[in-house]
């Protein structure tokens, strides 16, 4: 037999002042319509956030119902790339604040990072997975980066993570229109270098966009790992061209 939800919230918080909204809160919205057959929890929850996100609403309740997607198997990956996708419709700022609210949700239960590695801690810091080493990109990387994907549809969104120290080489992409890429920092510290400027220091909400035919680098500080989501911006004829790489030198002057 299916779970079944129960909810005592409305008579509790209204059952003196408002009885009937009180009643259908807890008996017709959930009691009925939540615990009917065509459709499962766990969709319901993801549906309810949804909805709730693309109304502007960031309160407790939006946090019961992260909490009630969290009970009922909406796993920490899942809630990122939900947040994400409902981001380009609902707004990006929206998409912060709902974050903020499910990195408490999904937060680890405060146990013992003593035993962690540095790449095991840092990914407890950030919300996206950190995925697999970067192999097929290794070539036009100094030190270790890892890739994940976060959206496959639609726009295709990639997180990429750097250790200390790893940067990538110089690099243009090209496009006859359109074209081009954004960054979004969501973890650690790094820099983002257009050639022919200073670098500019890469923290977690700082956006970059990277306009097609600018040649350019990023990467990790070097004391600190560093994650970003990578999106390419769609355009004609566009291409990747890999440069030199980013020297010992100059990347030691960065500070």
């Amino acid at each position: 037999m299916s779970e079944k939800i129960v909810q005592t919230a409305g008579r509790a918080a209204l059952g003196e002042f408002a009885p009937d909204f009180a009643h259908f809160n807890d008996d017709v919205l959930f009691g009925e319509n939540w615990n009917s057959g065509e459709i499962d929890l766990k969709t319901r929850c993801i549906i309810t956030v949804v909805a709730l996100m693309a109304q502007g609403i960031t309160d407790s309740s939006l946090t019961y119902h992260l909490q009630n997607a969290k009970a009922h198997g909406v796993t920490k990956q899942e809630i990122a790339g939900i947040i994400t996708h409902v981001a380009f419709y609902a707004g990006w700022p929206l998409g912060w604040a709902v974050f903020n609210l499910a990195k408490e949700v999904w937060k680890e239960d405060g146990s013992s990072t003593q035993n962690l590695s540095d790449k095991e801690k840092f990914q407890k810091d950030i919300f996206f997975p950190i995925g697999e080493p970067n192999d097929a990109f290794a070539q036009y990387f100094v030190g270790q980066s890892y890739l994940a994907p976060v959206s496959t549809e639609q726009i295709v969104i990639h997180n990429v993570t750097f250790e200390p120290g790893c940067r990538n080489n110089w690099h243009i992409h090209h496009a006859k229109s359109g074209g081009g890429q954004m960054l979004i920092c969501v973890g650690g510290r790094g820099w983002y270098q257009e050639e022919g400027k200073e670098a500019v220091e890469l923290t977690p909400g700082r956006v970059i966009n990277i306009p097609a035919e600018v040649k350019h680098w990023h990467g990790a500080a070097a004391d600190s790992w560093m994650a970003h989501l990578a999106i390419g911006i769609a355009g004609e004829g566009t291409s990747n061209e890999w440069c030199e790489k980013v020297s010992d030198e100059e990347y030691g002057k960065l500070k």
